[in-house]
């Protein structure tokens, strides 16, 4: 057993602070976990990202009830995302298992770091980019169902890369690019489709780094501990809280832990 494969309660109060962020803003797990495990506790990259996607998972079957329940899901974009995500995270996975240990750290944490910069980048500028897309979009013919089905597809191969090597990226980089390929829809509706998608798409790659030795189960019930009433304090206070403070702080911690991976 090694150092990080145990119940801590440094775990626990991690996800309880990851949780309550989660329930406040709405950014992925993937996007604040990961990080944390890496920087602040050690541990291989490897190991940070399959744990952090089943942790993923479970937060997400969560939400695929709520949405479920108040019939925010279109399953169309699910199955469209699906169909390239599932292919991806297989692909990726396949990649990764052929790369040796010490080289998937150097890799994966370099990886981790772009995509956390890149979230960063999208999560503080969401309006902006959404607002200038819609703009262009008006001056254009409006896509038809086939080219955004197929749009969606190829977001699914690229959400499927990037989830299963960093674990980050699913709800900001893939709620953002949903609104400009169906601004007619409801933003509940793109959220619950995203987390929806997530489900399998996490299960399967996180699946895939326990086959390869890399979840750390004790650390994942504890980081789950945490993370439930940490989600639901954060979602009670999240109405109250201004996003317009909220966003560029987040932004701002993110880009700081991808800066740090990379340099």
């Amino acid at each position: 057993m090694g150092p990080t494969d145990s119940f801590d309660l440094l775990y626990t109060l991690s996800g309880l602070v990851v949780g309550f962020l989660i329930g406040l803003t709405g950014v992925g797990g993937g996007s604040l976990m990961t990080p944390i495990l890496v920087l602040v506790f050690g541990v291989h990259p490897a190991s940070a990202v399959g744990t952090d996607l089943l942790f993923a998972a479970a937060t997400k079957i969560v939400g695929t009830g709520i949405h479920g329940w108040k019939g925010t899901i279109d399953w169309k974009i699910v199955r469209a995302l699906g169909l390239g995500s599932v292919p991806a995270a297989i692909l990726t996975l396949y990649f990764i298992s052929g790369v040796d240990h010490g080289a998937q750290s150097t890799m994966l944490t370099l990886i981790l770091g772009i995509v956390l910069v890149v979230v960063a980048v999208v999560l503080a500028f969401r309006p902006l980019i959404v607002r200038l897309s819609l703009n262009i979009q008006r001056k254009r013919a409006p896509l038809t169902d086939l080219q955004r089905a197929i749009a969606t597809t190829v977001l699914g191969f690229a959400l499927g890369v990037m989830v299963t090597a960093s674990s980050v990226g699913a709800g900001a980089m893939g709620v953002t690019i949903l609104l400009l390929l169906y601004p007619f829809l409801k933003l509940s509706d793109l959220v619950g489709s995203d987390i929806v998608h997530a489900v399998p798409l996490t299960l399967i790659a996180g699946a895939g780094y326990w086959y390869l030795g890399e979840v750390k189960p004790l650390m994942l019930s504890a980081l789950l501990l945490g993370s439930i009433p940490g989600v639901i304090g954060g979602s009670l206070i999240a109405p109250r809280m201004p996003e317009r403070y909220l966003r560029p702080a987040l932004a701002a911690v993110l880009a700081a832990a991808g800066l740090k991976m990379l340099f």
